[in-house]
């Protein structure tokens, strides 16, 4: 049976925390490939600071291109419209009823997703694999796991990466600030912010 990771996000912009989670990902839990998707209209977001979904699509096929088990998915892009992690994994399931599917998220959002547009279908048809972060200890999120199992007969599981500092907000607001990203993103993803003078001005 083939394993498949869901990578999801606004990426505005991708950057090397998002690579990392992935790659892990494929390792810890064999994983044959991963898909990321970016958002389309991303109901949750502030839409004035979202760029347009092509643009954010453009750095995220930048920054995988090079990695032949990570693929880019428009699903959600193509909708044109709100779109809900529910659906999306409705689709990829109805369109690959033999797969299994793997939803990666970050501890935080363990805490979240109950907030989420029809939790108990997330849980339902994906195993999700929550990242290790700096302000989440282990017990607490192990607690949060059990609690969450029990409630939505959820599959879930702790995936190791290693302490990172980034985030898209903090890459936005050193770019802004004339400091430099070139440890946060991957090379071609920094030179399109650059060459488009992308976030600038907010």
């Amino acid at each position: 049976m083939k394993k498949i990771g869901i990578m999801g996000g606004t990426f505005n912009p991708i950057h090397l925390g998002h690579l990392e989670i992935a790659k892990r990902a494929l390792e810890q839990f064999a994983l044959h490939e991963v898909l990321f998707v970016p958002s389309g209209v991303p109901y949750m977001k502030d839409l004035d600071t979202v760029l347009p979904a092509e643009t954010r699509c453009e750095m995220t096929r930048l920054a995988i291109r090079n990695m032949p088990s990570f693929s880019l998915s428009l699903i959600e892009v193509d909708k044109a419209k709100n779109t809900y992690t529910c659906e999306t994994l409705k689709d990829l399931k109805d369109a690959a009823p033999d797969t299994t599917f793997y939803f990666l998220l970050g501890a935080d959002s363990l805490w979240a997703i109950e907030q989420w547009k029809n939790p108990q279908e997330i849980f339902c048809r994906a195993h999700v694999l929550a990242a290790v972060r700096n302000n989440k200890s282990k017990t607490d999120m192990k607690k949060q796991i059990a609690y969450l199992e029990g409630k939505f007969g959820a599959r879930i599981s702790i995936l190791e990466i290693p302490a990172m500092e980034v985030s898209s907000t903090m890459i936005r607001d050193r770019v802004r600030n004339n400091l430099p990203i070139h440890d946060l993103v991957p090379k071609a993803v920094e030179n399109y912010i650059y060459d488009h003078k992308l976030y600038q001005e907010e």
